[in-house]
């Protein structure tokens, strides 16, 4: 059982640092970003070509990937979302999705149905393991993953709350007219928020292929565990999206333990579970804008 827990949270460290972009992205915009994980694995695509073609360490070829991935965000927020949202919540919402589906079409186009993996351009890290007392082993990766998820996280919150910039995020995110007043430039924070946001959706596309394989479209599966995640860990805190990811890996693998088709189906009651009791706490209606009202925090506007 111990072992369990520990591959569980382990686990869960990887759907933190996928769940933490789309969570920002609710947290300080109010936008359900369905492109979320197609973004992710444009972002493995991108740091899987400069491997293949440079040779270089799939680490170093993030470096670059990262700031690109950033400016994606940034243009995306000027021309598609702070557009979209001036439609209601559920325009965002259908433009993102339509967002997914050119994405995951081009990159078929671009890569065909052929699976990839980082796993290759790593050596021995693919596999190495940390032997712990009581003959338990724990794998490097997932170890460094969960690692790189708790410094996003907490890097994002310590900007949040510490920060000029974050002070404007949130400014912006709460009353971006009233921010406009006090001279805060709220589309340029809006722009920042989205480009933070993309920058770590970059992240969790290298640790996509790292940890496995990917393919054109394995970005809905991705999307489906950082939305899970999200809702279970609420977005009042990016702290508590990392225990909603670490308590979903921990209802797929008990699940997995009770039926060996049964670690899907684990972590989606855990979700279905947690979603009920909050509509039902909160009184919320079963809508679009009802979801949206329960994992933003309280006080924040468009």
């Amino acid at each position: 059982m111990i072992n369990i827990l520990l591959q569980s949270v382990l686990l869960g460290g990887y759907y933190a640092l996928i769940a933490c972009g789309l969570a920002f992205m609710f947290q300080v915009m109010k936008i359900i970003n369905l492109a979320h994980g197609s973004l992710a694995v444009v972002s493995a695509y991108m740091v899987w070509s400069l491997a293949e073609t440079t040779g270089v360490s799939p680490f170093l070829t993030l470096l670059a990937v990262i700031p690109v991935m950033g400016l994606a965000g940034w243009l995306l927020q000027r021309a598609m979302l702070e557009r979209a949202v001036r439609g209601g919540d559920l325009l965002p919402v259908l433009t993102t999705f339509g967002l997914a589906i050119v994405l995951d079409n081009l990159m078929f186009q671009q890569f065909g149905a052929n699976i990839r993996s980082l796993a290759p351009y790593v050596g021995d890290l693919s596999w190495e393991a940390f032997e712990l007392p009581g003959n338990i082993y724990v794998g490097k990766l997932p170890v460094y993953i969960l690692v790189s998820a708790i410094a996003i996280i907490g890097a994002l919150d310590l900007m949040l709350k510490r920060t000029a910039l974050g002070r404007q995020i949130r400014a912006t995110a709460a009353d971006p007219v009233t921010a406009g007043l006090v001279g805060i430039n709220a589309r340029r924070a809006a722009g920042i928020a989205a480009a933070i946001a993309t920058m770590t959706v970059a992240v969790s596309g290298a640790a996509l292929g790292l940890r496995g394989t990917f393919d054109a479209y394995a970005g809905s599966p991705q999307l489906l565990f950082a939305f899970e995640a999200t809702i279970i860990g609420g977005t009042r805190s990016l702290w508590g999206v990392l225990a909603g990811a670490i308590v979903l890996a921990i209802a797929q693998s008990l699940g997995a333990q009770i039926h060996p088709q049964g670690f899907l189906l684990g972590g989606h009651l855990a979700f279905l579970v947690v979603l009920f009791l909050r509509l039902a706490s909160h009184g919320r209606p079963w809508s679009l804008a009802g979801l949206i009202s329960i994992v933003t925090p309280k006080g924040t506007a468009r």
